[in-house]
Parts: C-alpha cells; sequence; structure tokens
C-alpha cells in the first residue's frame, strides 16, 4: 500500500516490475527512513508522479508496456518534473544500456544483481548532488548560474539541466580554464563509484553542450586529458 509522504523524509518512488525486488526494496528504504511508494508499470508511474511529485525516482530500466527509457523522457519533458532525480536499475551491466539510459536523463544507475545498501548509498549521493547549494551566483562565458534556485541561463535564456549536468556545470564553471580529467569528474560529481565510466561522462558533456546552445563552446574538450570551461 503507497503512503502519503512525511514531510521530515525524502519521498521516493520505487518502479519496479519484479515483485520479489520490490518487495526488498520497499522494505530496506522504508527501514532507512524513506517515504516510499511503488509502481509496478512505466503508466503507473508517470501517473503517481504527476500526482505527487516525489523527492527522488529508482527507475527499473525493463519495465512492461512502456520500459524505463520512455517513463524517464516523459518526466524530463514537463516543466513540473523536469528537474526531478532519477536514479536508473538495469540487470544489464553494457555500457551502451546504461549510456542510454543517462541520455534520456537518469542522474545515475544501479547494474542487478545489487545490495540495497549500495542504492541506499546511491540514492543519499543523488539527493546530495540535486540539493541547493549555499553560495552565490556564478556567471562565465555567457552562461549564468544559480545554485540557490537550481537555474541556469545561457546568453539570456534558460536552460533546463538535469540535477547531473547542473553539477557537471557548476564544476567546471567554478574554475574556467581549469582542465578536470574524467576520473576527477567522476570522484567529484559521483563520490568515487567505480561503476560510473568514462564514457558516462562523456554522455553527460554531450548533453549539457546541446542544452546550452552556443554558449556549449565553451565546454572544451582537452584532448587525452579531459575538459574544461573556456575563459
Amino acid at each position: 500500500m503507497n503512503r502519503p509522504p512525511s514531510a521530515n523524509q525524502p519521498s521516493l518512488l520505487v518502479v519496479e516490475d519484479e515483485q520479489d525486488l520490490l518487495e526488498v526494496l520497499r522494505f530496506s528504504l522504508d527501514r532507512e527512513g524513506f517515504s516510499v511508494r511503488t509502481a509496478e508499470n512505466g503508466e503507473d508511474a508517470i501517473r503517481l508522479v504527476r500526482e505527487q511529485r516525489p523527492d527522488l525516482i529508482v527507475l527499473d530500466l525493463m519495465l512492461p508496456t512502456i520500459d524505463g527509457l520512455a517513463v524517464c523522457r516523459a518526466i524530463r519533458s514537463t516543466e513540473k518534473t523536469r528537474d526531478i532525480p532519477i536514479v536508473m536499475l538495469t540487470a544489464r551491466g553494457e555500457e551502451a544500456d546504461i549510456v542510454r539510459g543517462l541520455e534520456a536523463g537518469a542522474d545515475d544507475y544501479v547494474t542487478k544483481p545489487f545490495s540495497p545498501k549500495i542504492l541506499i548509498a546511491r540514492i543519499y549521493a543523488v539527493l546530495r548532488r540535486s540539493a541547493p547549494v549555499g553560495e552565490g551566483v556564478v556567471e562565465a562565458g555567457g552562461v549564468r548560474l544559480d545554485p540557490e534556485r537550481h537555474e541556469v541561463t545561457a546568453d539570456g535564456k534558460q536552460v533546463d539541466l538535469t540535477a547531473t549536468e547542473f553539477n557537471l556545470l557548476r564544476l567546471l564553471v567554478l574554475k574556467p580554464g581549469r582542465v578536470y580529467t574524467r576520473q576527477q569528474i567522476i570522484d567529484l560529481m559521483h563520490e568515487g563509484f567505480v561503476a560510473v565510466t568514462d564514457r558516462s561522462v562523456d554522455v553527460q558533456v554531450v548533453s549539457l553542450r546541446r542544452k546550452l546552445g552556443a554558449a556549449g563552446e565553451r565546454v572544451q574538450t582537452v584532448r587525452g586529458v579531459g575538459y574544461r570551461f573556456g575563459e
């Protein structure tokens, strides 16, 4: 039975069609202190998100009728829900599946089988990355980033970014000209989780550039090293 979230607990929506795994996740997350609602298919997931916005979504990739990628795109397509953090679950460890999930808008991922403790650690990490940061507005190269409002404008136009894209941009803009290796980006943004790949970083950079438009040219590749925000 789905319970309404408490005001003092982060609210989660867990979308998983494997009943046994869903019960394990519900029990583990509830015991951790999260307020948990569940869905077993994509249609119910989209409906529940629109009815009552969760703080974070745990979303299985392989769902009946509407798969996790389609659900993720639907959530990212509307203003009310587009910035909800999403942790994607996948039974496949292949890089291509992970990349597709990140391209659809997932902020992080966990591959099955996994320990509930690993998932809980990922959830906390994503929630921390998504929380407003106590620092002032940063402006560089036509990009204006407001951590308190979690807003970005590029050349005066508002840009909608996922939590991971926002934090990637923030990392680069705070120190224009500094080159970050892919591993440094992984360590700083994903707290050293080894499952995050270099290719995952590249996908986020491509998406960030596309959304920033002309200002995206400031996110520069340093061949053989990593990325920087051009001064």
